[in-house]
């Protein structure tokens, strides 16, 4: 895709009148919520841009009759969408000369169904066919700045306007070019299907108009974006683009790709966390096992290259390594949770016994480990790199190898692939880093995977917490609210993801990391009731970012804290003799939550007759510009708790799911459905089972057996999601929102069902353990050879 290079010097500072043509109140640029401004750009064939560096109307405060919190005036998504702005316009899309549209996204894919949702958003408002819109991922681009990071569920906050604005552009210079080529008023022209067509039934299609409208020269235009009702695709339920080649094995991730000379890359990685390899006391004898052509010590290993992976594997078990201790030699879970109690900051009202209700919870490490192991193919030349990935902050990840491997940013290609989940895991370009000081160690290209063993032991982990909640009454009503959150560091060095940002962020005092986990905690966390005055404060036990490897998981620490004030808010409908239900609605700030949870209730039959040992749980959660509610109906009945299943953890079983979201204009609400059910599915075994056993300085999970990640024998039997028709003209983020509602539900509903509020999470946590923990000399197990012998 051609970047639009050459835009008008006076491009960020336009001088034109205010005007609002469909009865709206201008902005102080001039231009209404449906007018902009848009580039058509100089060059060969069509190719179009926004600008909406003009300002934008900052958040407004919701007008509640207690005191805001920060999010409900500006959010995390607010402050990602304005960092975006300025470089807007350099984000284009393109008609060729067969009249497709195509566009260079400049976020990354991971399964959450971007791709499909910017390609409904562009076929609407180009009146073009979805089949006929290609969006692909944009390599890492620099001069995006802030524009180029996947997270925070923003991907279609920050880009649906511009790609409206860039869309509508290319639209208004088709029918021009078409109107003077058929000799036709603009206004007497239709699309239909690509082809624009006069009164007389004359046509042009798409690709001779483009040809047609091409500038040799960059101009400025003005656009009307299309009104809601004018809407065909968008809101509509559609399949993803990627579908058929997803499921016929035809879709390209990284390990699929054919790079020249690229040979399977595996580490043999360090018994503790961090640790590192001084010597190899085999190599030659491992340099000559079949298939093996190169050894050597990197940063976070041994690394080996062969013709298979299973080679890989052969060579990694047989490695003979003398190895330094890690970052948290001999320390255990519970050495951890002594310095999180350490440093818990203080609750300020006091407990004034049959006035207050509180808890104190504890939240276990868990893997942040996405179906797609962790992998890279990389190419480091002497003057040059090329890196081909799963990145969802490519141009942090550009600088970051550039720096690992010696060269100028300049000289290192970063291209994005879209990727089998991420879960924040991808904000991190650890494997990328890797690959690229293999390749650099080895002379050669190598295409780096890291084992499934590797990921909970020695990846990236959601860290450890623990929350503690306070509530008061006086006289019926909540006087106070406060929560304490703890936490071990949660990695934001990533920054925005560029390299400044990112830089600041990790400075060996620690203090720049620091300040992003305030500033999203600060941006993120709200309490949505009216319960007098309320705190919500975080501290993170320490300012070394290495010590362990942890990032924001989905939904970073909105499930701990909705956990441990949904919660709280149960005992206190309870204390006060109020249906949990009623008490919530009573003390809602938002219209919007309201409605959500009086359908969720009312979807989910909430207060039906239950079983003795089940119950229903009801949770809330308002972020992403939207709401979403759940309700569940759990059975802790012995017989359901210890039902046996081969080679499986069982426990309490959510028996039915009714999530409820509003969540602004629904681009795909088939999309939506999907994200809210692998939300609830990451929000239930959050409670119930999912988690990393911290001992000896090592994780001792191996695989998602042993963390005990959602399977289909713990799914609900019963499923169903309401994407609520919205009152706001605008999208929000979708693809954490279902995570904290869920969790929260569920644990709502465990306490409902024991009559006893659970405090550590997940529930089955113990030292006993269900799994026999797999050696870590070797650090990887022997590649199966029994899968198609085993039967249910």
């Amino acid at each position: 895709m051609t970047l639009p290079e050459d835009l008008p010097e006076d491009a960020s500072a336009p001088s034109r009148e205010p005007h609002a043509p469909d009865g709206g109140t201008p902005d102080p640029a001039g231009l209404s919520r449906r007018r902009f401004v848009g580039y058509v750009i100089g060059g060969a064939g069509l190719m179009v841009a926004a600008d909406l560096g003009l300002g934008g109307s900052p958040a407004q405060a919701l007008p509640v009759p207690s005191v805001p919190q920060i999010p409900e005036a500006y959010d995390l998504n607010d402050f990602l969408t304005h960092c975006a702005l300025p470089t807007s316009a350099l984000i284009a899309i393109h008609v060729d000369e067969k009249g497709d549209a195509h566009f260079a996204l400049p976020r990354m894919e991971v399964g959450q169904g971007i791709t499909t949702s910017t390609a409904m958003i562009i076929a609407d408002e180009l009146d073009l066919p979805i089949e006929r819109v290609h969006v692909t991922l944009a390599p890492a681009r620099p001069e995006l700045l802030f524009n180029q990071l996947t997270g925070g569920s923003n991907t279609t906050i920050s880009t649906y306007t511009p790609i409206r604005v860039a869309a509508a552009v290319a639209r208004k210079a088709l029918l021009d070019a078409a109107a003077i080529a058929l000799g036709a008023q603009v206004d007497s022209l239709v699309i239909k299907g690509g082809n624009i067509i006069d009164s007389l039934g004359s046509s042009l299609g798409f690709g001779e108009a483009a040809g047609l409208a091409a500038s040799p020269e960059s101009r400025e235009v003005e656009v009307d974006l299309k009104a809601t009702s004018e809407r065909t695709v968008v809101g509509t339920r559609q399949r993803r683009v990627d579908a058929r080649d997803a499921v016929t094995g035809a879709k390209k991730f990284a390990m699929d790709l054919e790079v020249p000379d690229a040979l399977p890359t595996m580490v043999c990685r360090a018994p503790d966390l961090n640790g590192t390899a001084t010597s190899v006391r085999n190599q030659s004898a491992v340099e000559s096992m079949p298939g093996v052509t190169h050894v050597a010590i990197i940063p976070t290993g041994v690394a080996v290259r062969a013709k298979t992976f299973g080679q890989c594997i052969d060579a990694v078990r047989a490695l003979d390594v003398e190895w330094e201790a890690g970052t948290v030699a001999g320390k255990s879970s519970q050495d951890i949770l002594k310095e999180l109690k350490r440093a818990e900051l203080p609750l300020a009202a006091p407990a004034l016994g049959a006035l207050s209700v509180e808890g104190s919870f504890v939240f276990h490490f868990r893997s942040g480990s996405a179906l797609e192991p962790n992998c890279a193919i990389a190419d480091v030349r002497s003057d040059s790199a090329e890196i081909w990935s799963g990145l969802k902050s490519p141009i942090d990840a550009q600088s970051k190898v550039a720096k690992a491997v010696g060269l100028p940013q300049t000289k290192v290609k970063v291209n994005v692939i879209t990727g089998g989940g991420s879960f924040g895991r991808k904000l991190f370009s650890d494997g990328a880093i890797e690959a690229a000081r293999a390749s650099k160690a080895f002379g050669a290209p190598v295409k780096l995977m890291w084992h499934r063993a590797d990921e909970p032991r020695q990846g990236r982990v959601h860290p450890m917490t623990t929350s503690r909640s306070r509530a008061t009454s006086l006289l019926g009503s909540v006087a106070t609210f406060e929560q304490r959150h703890t936490s071990v560091t949660t990695d934001f060095t990533h920054g925005l993801g560029e390299r400044i940002i990112a830089e600041a962020a990790a400075l060996p005092t620690g203090v720049g990391n620091q300040g992003f986990s305030q500033t999203v905690f600060l941006l993120t966390q709200e309490l949505p009731y009216n319960f007098g005055v309320v705190t919500q404060l975080l501290n993170e036990t320490d300012f070394d970012v290495e010590r362990f490897n942890t990032s924001s998981v989905r939904n970073i620490y909105s499930p701990e804290v909705r956990i441990a004030n949904e919660l709280i808010v149960d005992q206190l409908a309870k204390r006060l003799k109020r249906d949990p239900v009623e008490f919530r609605r009573a003390h809602l700030k938002s219209s919007v939550v309201k409605r959500v949870l009086d359908r969720a209730a009312e979807l989910g039959e909430w207060g039906k007759s239950m079983p003795a040992g089940t119950a229903q749980g009801i949770a809330i959660h308002k972020e992403y510009k939207g709401a979403t509610a759940v309700v569940v109906d759990l059975d802790c009945r012995p017989e359901t708790v210890n039902r046996q299943v081969r080679e499986a953890v069982t426990g309490p079983r959510v028996t039915k799911a009714t999530v409820v979201v509003d969540c602004g204009l629904a681009i795909n609400p088939l999309g939506i459905e999907a994200q809210m059910m692998g939300g609830f599915s990451d929000g239930m075994c959050q409670v119930l089972t999912y988690s990393n056993h911290l001992v000896d300085g090592r994780f001792l999970e191996a695989s998602w057996d042993n963390s005990a990640y959602t399977r289909q024998w713990n799914t609900p039997l019963e499923f169903q999601c309401e994407v609520l028709e919205s009152d706001s003209p605008e999208p929000g983020g979708i693809g954490e929102a279902g995570v904290a509602a869920s969790a929260a539900a569920v644990a709502c509903a465990y306490a409902r069902a024991t009559d006893t509020m659970p405090t550590e999470f997940p529930i089955n946590f113990s030292d006993e353990l269900f799994f026999e923990p797999k050696p870590f000399v070797p650090s990887v197990p022997e590649s199966p050879t029994n899968g198609l012998d085993v039967v249910s």
